[in-house]
């Protein structure tokens, strides 16, 4: 998303300078405020005041006014959204504020409120009659552009799942495309709500989105520039629900996308965020709809769809594969001999012929051209072809192709549909169970908000990754009748990425949080750990994944004699579906601190997941660990239940 115009205006700074402004307005322009109303105007205002149109839901929906601990706030920071000095706070005065508006002449339509706020103006006629002939209202030519160029027939959910390797998109995205009746459905405008930043690096990036020290903007972009974006570029699968909205309902959506463009906001990553300012779209749509008062602090894409789900909007559900998706079906379709074929077309080292006096057949010559052309694409797409060779070389794939007559086994080349996310696990987490460690047993609760780890059923999410925030564990011990905090993961990134003749992609993890470690001199304290690593990941997600990683360690904490200790090593491990509802992983970890208190550390663990249903699981896990030569056996059985 390109930088959108105007000032970014964080909460904390909106809350000084909205005073300020009402105290300036009183000084220095007095006299307007109390100079009196055209007459027709004082009627429109009085006849609100009768009706309670500020507390009128469908107002809130379109000021965005949310409930707080004291008083209502709007979501939005940017002053230029309001047209009363304290109308983020006050509902009345902007309400007021905004009939007045109406009635201040404009030499053009940018500075009409008519213009500027359609939606406000639309239902405010409605709700009160409103006669326009008696307004000094501007031709709006470019609304009634915008809105020519956008006759709405239909609107479809998009969901891009997620990308571990771009910080903005971990739980994936949703945006809204509208299709119109004489456009293709690739020329359709998308509407999606987002971060502005050029932060790359995770850490840094989740900090500031956690404290909205992002702004956000709406953007209105071609919907075949979202999809090269998140199919070709990012290699996201994507997943389009299209919305049982008429077309009353999405003049309705366009009117109050319009009030919001180039309006500023600050982005939470997991409050108001992409997912969240979409409900208010979808309300001004069609205010029936509880969206938006359903939540409750915590919100990401996935749970966002399930909620449209719940409130009977989404009439069908299609799947658009992503590039890296196609070609790696595709390979999956031949063996080592035909995707070396296909690689070396691809990158243009064989000719014309290629497939003369060959032992294949014509359905793997098909499936090779096939191949080809999707990973030529890929290679142009990532700036490693130039475009006069790409040209030159996708004909000839092309003209190859077409002699080989159509497939009568076209089913071969079609990506088999996965399980819908919506259809997945739920994002939340608690686990019950019980356990031993050396002589001791323990009861333990984990809970967890989100949202996916490598052991989970995987059906609807990005198999081979993992993403965890906020997991925390309490023991309990009956012996000393002790309850502890075991650990707690801040966040738990695992990403496996299997390499083959196509893709070379990095595997890496991350994590960081308070867990355990065994001293010489005083075993089992809490210390503040950080654990970096990245490797290389081989096999596919059908048949399991083996890895390896090169990690380093760094822990923090009072219980250390020097207050650190840091070290570096590696892990490896398998991990696949012996069955369909039996998961396995077993992985070995050894780490040498060299840094602060020296020692040394081994793991050699299996992990078990036994699947009930998608929502409930039986785990299993088994570790056995040295520290200071001291070594240790846990064994521990949970109950996991997603809700």
């Amino acid at each position: 998303m390109s930088t959108a115009p105007g000032r970014r205006y964080g909460r904390n700074i909106a809350r000084i300078l909205f005073p300020l402004i009402v105290i300036i307005s009183c000084i220095f322009f007095s006299p307007p405020a109390f100079a009196q109303d055209p007459p027709y105007c004082e009627e429109l205002l009085e006849a609100a005041r009768r009706q309670k149109l500020h507390d009128d839901r469908y107002w809130h929906i379109l000021m965005h006014y949310q409930q707080r601990i004291i008083g209502i706030e709007s979501l939005i920071d940017d002053p230029n959204f309001f047209l009363a000095p304290d109308g983020k706070t006050n509902p009345v005065s902007e309400l007021e504020a905004t009939i007045r508006a109406f009635f201040t002449p404009a030499d053009n339509e940018n500075d009409s409120a008519v213009c500027r706020f359609a939606a406000r103006f639309e239902w405010l006629t409605e709700k009160l009659g409103i006669d326009t002939g008696r307004l000094p209202v501007p031709a709006c030519r470019s609304f009634e552009n915008f809105m020519e160029a956008n006759r709405p027939s239909s609107v479809t959910l998009a969901f891009p799942m997620a990308h571990l390797n771009s910080p903005a998109s971990m739980f994936g995205h949703t945006l809204l495309f509208i299709e119109t009746a004489d456009r293709s459905k690739l020329l359709s405008y998308s509407v999606s709500y987002s971060a502005v930043t050029n932060e790359t690096f995770g850490p840094f990036f989740a900090f500031k989105g956690l404290f909205g020290m992002y702004p956000g903007y709406f953007a209105v972009l071609p919907y075949y520039a979202k999809l090269q974006q998140y199919s070709d570029v990012d290699h996201r699968d994507i997943w389009e629900y299209r919305l049982n909205l008429t077309e009353p309902e999405i003049r309705r959506m366009l009117l109050h996308i319009r009030e919001l463009e180039s309006i500023a906001s600050d982005y939470y990553f997991f409050q108001e965020n992409c997912s969240y300012l979409l409900y208010f779209l979808l309300e001004a749509a069609r205010p029936s709809l509880e969206l938006s008062q359903r939540f409750h602090g915590w919100l990401i894409p996935l749970d966002s769809i399930r909620a449209i789900q719940e409130q009977g909007l989404i009439t069908e559900a299609s799947y658009r594969p992503s590039r890296t998706t196609k070609i790696r079906h595709l390979a999956s379709n031949l063996d080592g001999h035909g995707q070396e074929k296909a690689l070396a077309l691809a990158k243009g080292d064989v000719q014309e012929g290629t497939f003369s006096q060959t032992d294949l057949s014509v359905q793997e010559q098909r499936t090779i051209c096939e191949l080809a052309g999707e990973y030529l694409q890929y290679l142009y797409t990532k700036h490693r072809v130039p475009e006069k060779t790409y040209q030159e070389r996708f004909l000839r794939i092309l003209q190859m192709r077409s002699a080989l007559g159509i497939s009568s086994e076209s089913g071969l080349s079609r990506v088999p549909v996965p399980l819908q996310p919506d259809r997945g696990h739920h994002s939340n987490r608690v686990s019950l169970g019980a356990g031993i460690k050396g002589d001791d047993a323990f009861a333990e609760i984990r809970i967890r908000p989100a949202y996916h780890h490598l052991m989970d059923y995987d059906g609807g999410y990005v198999e081979g990754a993992q993403l965890v925030f906020a997991d925390v564990a309490l023991r309990y011990r009956p012996e000393d009748r002790r309850l502890f905090l075991e650990r707690l993961d801040v966040i738990d990134i695992f990403s496996l990425s299997p390499r083959d003749r196509f893709f070379r992609p990095i595997s890496w993890k991350l994590s960081t949080g308070l867990f355990r470690v065994e001293t010489d001199h005083d075993k089992d304290r809490l210390v503040y750990r950080i654990n970096p690593g990245a490797g290389f990941a081989f096999g596919n997600n059908t048949e399991g994944l083996i890895y390896t990683m090169l990690e380093t360690d760094i822990n923090i904490g009072g219980v250390l004699e020097k207050n650190y200790s840091a070290g570096i090593g590696g892990s490896a491990g398998a991990v696949g579906n012996l069955c369909r509802f039996w998961k396995v992983h077993a992985f070995v970890r050894d780490i040498y601190y060299s840094l602060g208190d020296t020692r040394n550390f081994f793991e050699a663990a299996v992990h078990q997941n036994f699947v009930i249903n998608p929502d409930q699981s039986v785990s299993i896990e088994v570790c056995r660990s040295r520290t200071h030569d001291i070594y240790q056996t846990e064994a521990k059985a949970l109950w996991n239940l997603f809700f």
